[in-house]
């Protein structure tokens, strides 16, 4: 680990650790789907509530006449709706679930990623954008991401998305099996 991030790395005992079941926590998941389509009539998902907080960023650098005259976002306008505070939420809670299972730590360059691309936290970060980008990309082009067709649509048994389930696991193992190749 490279000096800059030891001393930012924090990890209790392994005593101390809380391990999630992951009956529970798709328990939970299942849960707080019903409750999203109870409550608010719709489904989970963040990519469009990434899109429409996109709008906030576009403004500044494209203006506000142009993002207004953007057929994307006259599609879908910026509204602070349960979608928007949900994506807000998830790291929120994410945190809050590391720090309670004593698993939290700031780790800037992963020590897979390190063994395999080297330890530059410049070519980290610029990978994680553009597999972010790339991503995100898809799922527009899909009509959602993970969340939205893998559990709120596997939920209804949608079959676009049981297809996108598979093709997204097809995917990431084939990646995977390509970049953490044995050299």
């Amino acid at each position: 680990m490279t000096t800059m991030t030891e001393s930012y790395v924090r990890e209790a005992p392994r005593t101390a650790r809380i391990d999630w079941s992951p009956y529970l926590v798709g328990a939970g998941i299942g849960l707080l789907s019903w409750i999203a389509f109870a409550v608010f009539g719709d489904p989970l998902g963040v990519t469009t509530a990434y899109s429409r907080i996109a709008s906030l960023f576009a403004a500044p650098v494209i203006g506000p006449e142009a993002v207004a005259q953007n057929s994307y976002w006259k599609s879908m306008p910026l509204k602070w709706d349960y979608g928007v505070w949900f994506l807000v939420g998830l790291p929120a809670g994410a945190f809050i679930a590391a720090v309670m299972s004593g698993t939290w730590r700031l780790e800037l360059v992963p020590e897979v990623w390190k063994e395999r691309f080297g330890p530059s936290i410049a070519k980290r970060f610029v990978g994680a954008f553009l597999g972010g980008a790339v991503i995100m990309y898809g799922a527009r082009l899909a009509g959602g991401c993970t969340s939205g067709h893998g559990i709120s649509g596997g939920l209804q048994l949608a079959v676009s998305s049981w297809l996108f389930l598979a093709v997204m696991f097809a995917t990431g193992l084939g990646i995977s099996a390509l970049m953490f190749r044995k050299r």
